[in-house]
């Protein structure tokens, strides 16, 4: 099963290359007269460099710069420590004060929020209530998410209290201002035209080459502790096997989205791995508007036929979860033990296709109906590994039942995207609880319009669910309704939920905290370290 990988790896490479879109920079050894990296930064004793190579900071991912109120770009100001949100989330995605020292709800429409006294941005400004306040008026002003999301109306500031007011009783107002695009940043200071902002984290942009490579320094000016690195480089390593070969040759000395099949090379003394279980799921969206994906009894055989625990188990070598709803099981109150979904079973798929009048006429073992092939166009992405595999997975064990697959595994699926006669099924990774809390996700991809509704799903009861949790304030309500939900659009089949990942971070073994976090942010802190 193993073996087609790197064929489906060299045909997203080939397109990532064609299409001019991610990055495959080669691993750049040392000069032969320095020796190796880690020779190279011991030799000054005062001065401590590190290297990290990141499979996810390119304009594949909408991760272009590391503006916070641009797309998706604030997962690489969080992740990188160069912005902080008013709140933290723990391992177990419960708030807790950061850049906010508290906050409360006058039960409706109006928020209390307390800033913390002694913050400053990297340039020496105080974060104080009119930074913030400048801050958000402009993302929300920018973002294409954040004001559906927030609901905000009104921002006043009086020394460190900000008091916000939403259209509306907004209960996961919090939760959302601890997204990425939630980095509190310093607006005059900031770079909008660069993509380079300054924020209140412990490392500041020095240089960026979008699709290669951040350069930063440490925030001598740093709130929260004493940022140990001098300079840190992350490097965009779009290919697992450049990924892993740079980590085993000492030219970075971290790395995040290793191929699960370079494990093996680093299950030794000389690297460590920090791993945890995360809500980021790998599913699939159906396109509604395909004639093909319309017909009811298709999308319900395409989640019968998908092996999930085969998936997990073979081409991932075990290092996930099978996934059942949105959520994973456990997940607070509404995870995916509470749901029920389509059984992997073959046999079944292939009853509801012939009562559907999808037979096989020719003998060539694809289904047609109405003289029209049941072939499925399957787009996804290279970058996040379990994609390529699970689409490898899916076309074996969908053939299996009378459908060809089509896979176009491509870096530029963006373009694809905007064409909707382009593709019947999109696969995709998506963190669907960021904030610990249900709204994020079906706000995003299961209302009509919205950024993450590839697939133009809509469904009049699903949004009027959407409407309703997001008013309600009652968490045992909230959690009600989030399991309703999934059942909602489990039963349209309108998504399938793959697996779950187990992010696993690798590093040398002189490197500390470096930390693998449930929430997937966080990846370098004040405490990141390499001796």
């Amino acid at each position: 099963m193993k073996k087609p990988f790197s064929l489906i790896m060299a045909a997203c490479l080939v397109v990532s290359l064609l299409t001019g879109c991610g990055s495959n920079t080669p691993a750049q050894a040392p000069d032969a007269d320095s020796g190796s990296n880690a020779s190279w930064q011991k030799a000054s004793a005062d001065r401590k460099v590190m290297t990290i190579g990141d499979t996810t900071f390119n304009s594949e991912n909408w991760e272009e710069t590391v503006d916070p109120h641009r797309t998706y770009n604030g997962w690489a100001c969080i992740r990188y420590g160069i912005g902080e949100t008013l709140v933290h989330y723990t391992d177990t995605m419960e708030l807790e004060p950061w850049l906010a020292k508290s906050w409360e709800n006058d039960g409706n429409c109006t928020w209390t929020i307390t800033l913390q006294d002694n913050v400053t941005f990297s340039n020496g400004r105080k974060m104080d209530g009119e930074a913030v306040k400048q801050c958000l008026e402009h993302l929300l002003a920018n973002h294409d998410r954040a004001p559906s999301d927030t609901k905000i109306t009104d921002i006043k500031a009086d020394g460190q209290v900000l008091t916000i007011t939403t259209s509306e009783p907004n209960p996961a107002l919090m939760n959302y201002l601890g997204d990425p695009y939630g980095c509190i940043i310093d607006v005059d200071a900031s770079d909008f035209d660069k993509g380079i902002v300054v924020g209140t984290g412990p490392y500041v942009v020095e240089d960026m080459v979008t699709d290669d490579h951040l350069t930063l320094t440490k925030n001598e000016n740093y709130w929260n502790g004493t940022p140990k690195i001098d300079e840190l480089t992350i490097r965009t390593l779009s290919d697992g096997d450049t990924l892993s070969a740079a980590l085993q040759a000492g030219d970075i000395d971290a790395a995040y989205g290793m191929a699960y099949e370079a494990y093996p090379n680093f299950e030794n003394d000389d690297y460590q791995f920090s791993s945890i279980q995360t809500s980021r799921a790998f599913f699939v969206s159906m396109n509604m508007t395909s004639p093909i994906i319309q017909d009811a009894a298709v999308r319900k055989a395409i989640a019968m036929g998908i092996n999930k625990e085969g998936f997990v188990k073979t081409m991932l070598d075990g290092h996930g979860v099978p996934a059942n709803g949105a959520f994973p099981n456990g997940f607070s109150n509404f995870g995916g033990e509470k749901v029920t979904t389509e059984n992997y079973d073959p046999e079944g798929a292939k009853e509801v296709l012939e009562k559907s009048g999808w037979v096989d006429t020719d003998g060539d073992g694809i289904r047609e109906k109405d003289g029209v092939k049941l072939s499925i166009r399957w787009l996804t992405y290279p970058s996040r590994q379990e994609l390529p595999l699970l689409a490898e997975s899916v076309q074996a064990t969908l053939k299996e039942i009378g459908m060809d697959v089509d896979i176009n595994c491509t870096a530029n699926r963006r373009d694809f995207l905007a064409d909707m006669n382009s593709w019947d099924i999109y696969a995709s990774a998506l963190v669907t609880a960021p904030s610990g809390d249900p709204q994020y996700f079906f706000t995003t991809s299961c209302m009509p319009g919205m950024s993450y509704n590839f697939g133009a799903y809509e469904n009049k009861e699903v949004s009027a669910m959407i409407e309703e949790l997001s008013t309600e304030f009652d968490t045992a309500k909230r959690g009600e309704l989030a399991v309703r939900l999934q059942q909602a659009i489990l039963d349209d089949n309108a998504f399938v939920f793959c697996s779950f990942l187990q992010m696993n971070m690798i590093s040398k073994s002189n490197v500390t905290g470096y930390t693998a976090h449930a929430s997937d942010y966080y990846q370098v802190t004040a405490d990141l370290d390499i001796n």
